[in-house]
């Protein structure tokens, strides 16, 4: 039997045709799909987001409070985020080089980091002259010094009253800053004491109950186990109170 072939370029008008219906289809797609597909998180938007939340944390700190905040990567593959909620990990407080966190909840969750330096400039104590071991302070022992407060430990004392009429503990070179832990200033909670717990932050505060677990001055580092078992550390107050910052 004699068979016959049909030249395939009769076939070609008929297969584009064919396929431009399916082209048309996948273009759409793609088109209603890029909004999602360029969809990023605005590095502006969380930048300014970490500074408002830091100038809240902040309100409180004597002296001059200056924020820098990193720019945030332009590059990010993160969805745009609805509404961002930055925090601080748990122990941070607003003070010094620290990396603050930023969570998105919706449209999609996703947790950033950024770093940021939190400079507070303001007087701090400094031994006017070579001080002895258990000599009483007395105005003239004792001279203010302009800084960053957050380069200095945290039991630094800023203010005259915070010094005068208390005993060295030993010997302080002339120029050295003063510290609570180098003075023998009662204590303003006790191992063992019953003590507020005061937990602060931007649009709240509460408070809480729990036992002091160590001997504090004020403005020295004190952990405090509360009712519920949790161990928290805070600053002890002049008024026997712990103030935790979030």
């Amino acid at each position: 039997m004699k068979q016959t072939s049909i030249p395939a370029r009769r076939l070609q008008p008929r297969a584009r045709r064919a396929w431009r219906p399916i082209a048309s289809v996948v273009a759409l797609g793609i088109a209603a799909l890029s909004p999602l597909v360029q969809a990023q998180q605005a590095p502006a938007a969380i930048e300014a987001r970490v500074q408002d939340f830091l100038r809240g944390q902040t309100a409180g700190l004597p002296g001059e409070v200056s924020i820098v905040v990193s720019p945030f990567d332009p590059n990010n593959q993160l969805p745009a985020c609805a509404a961002l909620e930055p925090f601080l990990p748990a122990g941070t407080r607003a003070w010094g080089r620290i990396s603050v966190g930023v969570r998105c909840d919706s449209p999609v969750a996703w947790t950033a980091y950024l770093q940021a330096q939190v400079s507070v400039v303001a007087d701090y104590l400094v031994a006017a002259l070579p001080l002895r071991a258990g000599q009483i302070l007395g105005p003239a022992d004792l001279t203010l010094r302009r800084g960053d407060l957050s380069t200095l430990p945290d039991n630094t004392l800023t203010d005259p009253t915070q010094a005068s009429g208390h005993h060295t503990r030993f010997a302080i070179a002339a120029g050295s800053p003063l510290r609570g832990d180098m003075l023998r200033i009662p204590h303003a909670v006790r191992q063992g004491q019953n003590v507020q717990v005061v937990s602060a932050g931007p649009g709240f505060r509460v408070s809480s109950e729990g036992r002091a677990m160590n001997n504090a001055a004020p403005g020295d580092s004190v952990r405090v186990r509360l009712s519920n078992g949790q161990v928290v550390t805070g600053i002890a107050q002049a008024s026997g109170t712990v103030e935790v910052g979030f």
